[in-house]
This record gives structure tokens, sequence and C-alpha cells, in this order.
């Protein structure tokens, strides 16, 4: 895992020793949480070049006066001093402030500092600790972790552990969160047997370091069932109170590829400006995580099943980490839009979560005379024998187990490397109607039962999602068709449908091949992302089976998937047109932007941030204004103001504003190519039709 430096202290009402059971990894005595909790407060305005003028603190909770000092130097920290107060008082007005907006703390009976006593109101107040000496107050403490960065790594006297079912955990704390990385959540799994939570006791986990990844393209591990928690918050040992609502974040890669280690995805950020625990999961990936074969115990569903296990993992013991295991928001982009989408559905996810956001989940199907669709299998579950004739042949040839029998077939395959398996140039990655995980062919929209969960869910596109699955012609194109052709892998005969249809009309801007291209990818937009999300939130606000829907399209992006190189826009200012592109909405969902081209895109990232951090702790996206003015998100506050609300789908009626166009500013639009997502097959009423 990784290297770290215990920290032995003894402080009355706070620290005591623990004597830990044996242990996984050697390691001297360790500290606990057994007397206060550790709240980090940090004013986070997403901007990474200006961390360097900004503070953090450790908030403890109450001790007399002549024990504060020992309270902060258990953690190798001081009593806060007055000068750094006043230095960043409108920080700490607005993350004091936020404390008794929270009713964590009360802001206005005081924190102990360095000799003295500090209260807010409209300001900082500071007196005497004389008179106040025999009373209990919260302490301020310093926060000497200064690296925010998502790669900085535990410094001497910087790491923290705590307890949860039977076993500890070492973590650390950045600039912005506490961190903990690398946890097994379920026992070292066996190929083609399905997890079970974590099971080993005494154990003291060195949670410093990402764990393996999954096996994938050749590299990667078979023990990678690991997963990352961000919190701003570790309660006191065994106490319930304060927990935050947590973000359970499972990556995209096409069930082939992909970690829970994406900076991009990154959880410190999010954590630190909207009050929120972050989990992030591996899961089996590719032949590993859903090979299913017919006639055999090997029913495929492997990677999902690993999902569900991590959602078992963190109910028993995310309280200890700060999280509330009755408030679980489920979140994807891609195939982890697609998990979310099939944990809608599934009889044993059904009830561990309390919210859903699926960002850019893929539909598509039999459309455009094609044969089958990349996009199809993400919301539409083949069986285990579909699933078999697409994979299952391919990879035992690949693997040289030809055996005469399945059962051989199979023990072969159980000893060929990992590597070669997930290598190999044919793999399963199909979600599958195993019975058990998966029992329905798709998500049950037509009807409100208990087939679907009951929940608010989030579902959106980023704009040009498609500009990332169409091929760019390698030379100039001669005609339009033969643009549409190479870009869409379709005949001569759809592609002249295309065009006579008239619903995709081309623009003319004096280059055909990038104007053909631009008809390519809005139409693998609609067939592949738009269609099926819109017709999803359509018909789960109809009947209800959503409690409550909204929906989203990207407007401003950076980076994302380009296969074809196309880039940004000219000059790298987005007032430009510029293709965005299938993933480029995770930094603004994390507040993870590491470049900022123009003020609206930081202005945008905050807003989108607030967005989700609100939906996470309310099931509503739309923040209160209380808070965000307690917090000093003042440029939230414009955009929310200004802008609107982002309305929720109302009951399936098309009222003309159910999609927010996330942006600087972010407004409300109808829903888009709805008379395009008719000729292609996927009406909005699609699913009220039973999805066929």
């Amino acid at each position: 895992m990784a290297i770290f430096v215990t920290f032995v202290a003894v402080m009355a009402g706070f620290i005591s020793l623990s004597s830990p059971s044996p242990v996984e990894t050697t390691s001297a005595a360790t500290t606990s949480n057994s007397k206060s909790s550790v709240t980090l407060i940090y004013q986070n305005n997403l901007n990474g070049s200006d961390d360097k003028n900004h503070i953090g603190a450790l908030i403890l909770d109450a001790a007399s006066q002549s024990n504060a000092a020992a309270a902060c130097a258990a953690l190798n920290e001081k009593l806060l001093p007055q000068s750094a107060l006043q230095q960043y008082q409108s920080d700490f007005i607005n993350a004091l402030s936020y404390q008794d907006y929270a009713n964590y703390y009360h802001a206005g009976k005081g924190y102990y500092i360095d000799n003295g006593v500090v209260s807010v109101s409209k300001q900082l107040n500071f007196a005497s600790a004389a008179g106040s000496s025999s009373r209990a107050l919260p302490v301020l403490c310093t926060q000497s972790a200064n690296n925010g960065s998502s790669s900085a790594r535990p410094t001497n006297g910087t790491e923290i552990s705590l307890a949860s079912s039977g076993n500890i955990f070492v973590g650390y704390r950045n600039q912005k969160s506490f961190r903990f990385l690398g946890i097994p959540y379920a026992d070292t799994p066996q190929r083609f047997k399905y997890s079970s939570v974590y099971s080993k006791k005494g154990q003291t986990i060195q949670a410093t370091a990402y764990g393996a990844q999954c096996a994938q393209g050749g590299s990667g591990s078979e023990d990678c069932l690991f997963l990352n928690v961000q919190t701003p918050y570790i309660p006191k040992a065994g106490s319930k109170q304060k927990l935050r609502p947590i973000l359970f974040w499972i990556h995209g890669g096409g069930f082939t590829g992909g970690s829970s280690t994406d900076a991009l995805s990154d959880g410190g950020n999010l954590a630190s400006k909207e009050d929120v625990v972050v989990v992030s999961i591996n899961y089996r990936l590719s032949t590993l995580g859903f090979l299913a074969i017919p006639g055999t115990d090997i029913k495929g569903n492997f990677g999902i099943a690993d999902q569900i296990t991590a959602l078992d993992w963190v109910i028993a013991n995310i309280a200890a980490f700060g999280g509330d295991p009755k408030k679980i928001t489920i979140a994807g982009e891609s195939a982890g839009a697609g998990s979310v989408r099939t944990l809608l559905g599934s009889p044993q996810a059904i009830g561990k979560y309390q919210g859903a956001v699926s960002m850019s989940n893929l539909g598509g199907g039999v459309t455009l005379g094609l044969k089958g669709d990349y996009g199809t299998t993400y919301s539409t579950y083949y069986t285990i024998d579909q699933s078999y004739t697409v994979a299952g042949p391919q990879i035992f040839d690949a693997a040289g187990c030809n055996g005469t029998d399945v059962s051989s077939q199979i023990a072969c395959l159980e000893k060929v490397p990992a590597s070669t398996l997930v290598g190999a140039s044919t793999v399963a990655r199909y979600v599958v109607q195993d019975g058990k995980y998966v029992n329905t062919p798709n998500l049950i929209l037509s009807t409100h039962n208990g087939s679907t969960a009951h929940v608010p869910v989030i579902f959106g596109i980023i704009r040009n999602d498609g500009a990332s699955f169409s091929t760019y012609p390698e030379t100039p194109i001669a005609n339009h068709t033969q643009g549409l052709q190479v870009a869409l892998g379709i005949n001569s005969t759809w592609a002249e449908r295309v065009i006579s249809s008239n619903l995709f009309p081309l623009t003319n801007t004096g280059n055909l091949t990038l104007d053909s291209f631009n008809v390519s990818q809005r139409i693998a937009t609609d067939k592949t992302f738009r269609c099926v999300d819109q017709a999803t939130v359509y018909a789960g606000a109809q009947t209800k089976a959503f409690q409550k829907a909204y929906y989203y399209q990207f407007e401003r992006t950076i980076g994302g998937y380009d296969p074809n190189n196309l880039g940004g826009p000219k000059d790298n200012n987005p007032k430009n047109p510029y293709f965005r592109f299938h993933g480029a909405d995770m930094p603004w969902v994390f507040g993870t932007l590491s470049t900022i081209r123009e003020p609206e895109d930081l202005w945008s990232e905050q807003l989108v941030t607030s967005y989700f951090g609100s939906f996470v702790r309310n099931g509503d996206p739309n923040p209160d204004l209380r808070y965000l003015q307690v917090r000093g998100y003042d440029k939230v506050i414009e955009g929310v103001k200004n802008y609107g609300q982002w309305n929720q789908v109302d009951g399936g009626k098309k009222s003309g504003d159910e999609v927010r166009l996330l942006d600087w500013p972010s407004t409300n639009t109808g829903y888009v190519d709805v008379e395009q997502c008719n000729w292609l097959g996927y009406p909005l009423d699609y699913y009220l039709k039973g999805g066929i």
C-alpha cells in the first residue's frame, strides 16, 4: 500500500492509545478518535491557482480552556492564532457561520483559539479567555497540511486513524479533506465468483495510497476491490451525530477500463466545498467482470455485484468516516452511468441508496440499418445466451481453451493469466439478465412498481457526446453521403435516408468534411445518448417510477474523450466553436477543473458543483439561498437568482423547460431533437410503450 508515519499522543479529552489485535501490516500502536470529532474547514472557491491565498483549520469538540492546546497538539497542530483569523477574516466568517447554519457548532458562543476566544456574528469577535476558561468550547486548531492536490501525499503529522467493524484505518489529510485511499471493501475475489464484503477483523489498514486498479488492457490486478473516501469530517468514535450525505461514484470506461483513481473525479474538492462524503470504487471489468456462460454458475455481472458489495461495505462502515449511510446518492459517468441505470432496477441494490445520477448513459439500438450499436447494451440487457454468443467462443479460442466440454474449458480459463483475458481482442463487457442482480431486459419505466427504485434522479448528456463515437474522415470527403458513411459506419442507402429526412441539415462553413461530421456527431449523440436518456426521464416522471426527475445538457467543457484529435476551441477561447466531448463533464461536477480559460469557466464550475452538491444533500439540485449566503458563494447566488431554477421534469408533460443547459449562465430549454428521436425510433414515450 504505502509508507505511513504514525503519531502517538495522549491527550485528555481527545486521543487515547489503543492496542489493536494482530494486524495485516506491522505498525506501532496507533491513535484513534476516541474522545472528539475532527472537522476540516477550508473556504474552497475551486480556483487551484488561488489556494496559496487561503488557509484551513481543524475544529475539535468542546474542551476546557486548559485542555484546548493539548487537544491541538495531539494532531501535531497548535491553537489557531488571532492573526491568522484576522488575515483570512472573510474565509473564517463564512466557514464558521456555516457551522452554525448546519447546527454543528454555535458560532456565537465562540471557539477557543490561541490566547483567547473567537465568535462570529456578522464579523469575527475576539475576547480574552479569562472569563471563559471554565467553560467547554469547541477548539480551533491550525491546519498545516497546505497541499490541496489530489496527488498530495501524507506529510509527517497529518495521518489520522479511526476504527470501524473491528479494524483500524489509517488515512491522512491534505489541504481540503481527510483522505482514506485503497480500502479493501471485499475479500480477495475469486475468479468468476461473486464478491463478499471484507470479513477480516483486527486489521490495521494503511489507507494512504490507492489500491491496484482492476485488470484491464493487459495491466492491473484481480485483487482490486478497493474504494476511496474523501470526507470533511471524522466523528467521535461511535458517534452517529453530524453525519454528511454521501456521493457514491462509479467510474466509466466501457466496462473494460477505468478506475477510482481518476484525478478528474477526485472527491476532495466536492467534499470540501459542498460538505459531503465522496466514495469512489473499483469493480471488476472486462471478461473477469462480465463473462456469462449458459448452463453454468458463471452467470456474469460480477462487476455489478462488486458495486453492490461496495454499497454494503459503505452502509456498514461509512458512519465512522463521517458519512450518513441513509443518505447515499449513487452516481456514474458513461459505463458508470450504465451501472447506475442497472442498479436502479437491481433487486439486490434497491433500498441501499436514496438518489441517483446518470451522466451520459448510453442507449441506442438497431437504427440506421446497423446490425448492432455499441451503446445498446448499456440500457438493454442481453440474456446469458446472447452474451455468450457475442463473446464466449471468441474468449475460449483466444485463451487456447478449446476443450471437449464446457467444464474443461472453464477449468482451463481459470488458469489463464488475467492480462491475457482482458487483453484479448474480444472480451465480455455486457450486463446480462442473470436472474439475481438483473432480472429484466431493461429498466422498467412503464409503471410505478417495485422493480425500479423510487428515488430522485438526474440524467443528462454532454452536447456533443456522439463526437467521441464518430469517425472523422482521414481524408477530405467527396460528398455528404460519403461523410455519413465513414463517420457513422452506415451504408449509402441509410446515408441518403438521413439526408432526405431533412431532420439533420448540413450547415455550410466551407469545410464539407467538418460540416458532414457535425451532422454525424449530432446523429450519434441522439441515437446513443440523448434519445434514450430523455425518454427515460420523460417516462419515469409520468409514471412516477422516479420520485423526482431532472435532466441536463452540458454546454461548457474542457477536454474529454477525443479519439479523432479534434481539439478544443480556436485560441483556447470557449466563445469560438468546439466539440463538447464525452467524459468532459467530470471536472465540473467534482470541481477539479485545472485550466480556466475565462472567468465563466470558474463561475460555471462553482455553480455546477453547487447543483450536484445540493442534489446529494436534498434530492433537489437547486441549492438553498441561505446555505449559499452563509458559505459565501456569491457567484453561485448570482447564477441561481438571475437565471432561474433547475426545473423538475413535470410528470412527463412537455412544458418547454425540461432541460437544464449547464453553462454560465445556466438556462432552461425544452427537450432537444424530439422529432429526430422519433425518426430514429426513440420517441419520448419509448419506455411508456415497454421500451420496444
